[in-house]
């Protein structure tokens, strides 16, 4: 192996998420889910050199598959992210990331006026744009932090 090889172990079964831009390993942590304390064993790989990205961050998360929810919300951080999932240590399915044209029931309005932020029955649901998301509802437009945003 040479000194520029990385090594993170192989998973018996779970998730690979490849090709996520330099230091949004983090965010993407937030997206699914995981700050330490449910017990999943996840590897990380931040700011890896990449050919195409320069920098990339490569999460491995053990025994779990995600929700297409979870991928719609990844696909707004790490658009070019591949998604490889693992069973007994073999890829079985590998597929880039497609964002949708809508996000339902996955972000919270930051209008505090929204229909969506009362105690009203309404579910969240954002259109996709080029360079973030838009409430469907109020109009309002998140173009940054938008993990700062995902329905807990």
């Amino acid at each position: 192996m040479s000194e520029r090889e990385l090594r993170i172990s192989k998973i018996e079964n779970g998730t690979v998420i490849d090709h996520v831009p330099g230091g949004e390993s983090l965010n993407v942590l937030a997206i699914l889910g995981i700050d330490g304390t449910g017990g999943e064993t996840v590897s990380i790989g931040m700011n890896v050199e990449s050919d195409a990205l320069g920098r990339k961050d490569v999460v491995k998360v053990e025994d779990r598959e995600l929700s297409q929810a979870e991928v719609d919300v990844l696909s707004l951080i790490a658009p070019d992210a591949t998604i490889n999932i693992i069973r007994e240590y073999d890829v079985v399915d590998k597929h880039r990331l497609d964002r949708p044209e809508r996000v339902t029931g996955v972000l919270e309005c930051p209008n505090h006026d929204c229909i969506t932020s009362e105690d009203e029955p309404v579910e969240t649901r954002f259109e996709v744009l080029d360079d973030g998301v838009r409430c469907v509802y109020c109009e309002t437009i998140v173009r940054e932090d938008i993990t700062d945003h995902i329905a807990r």
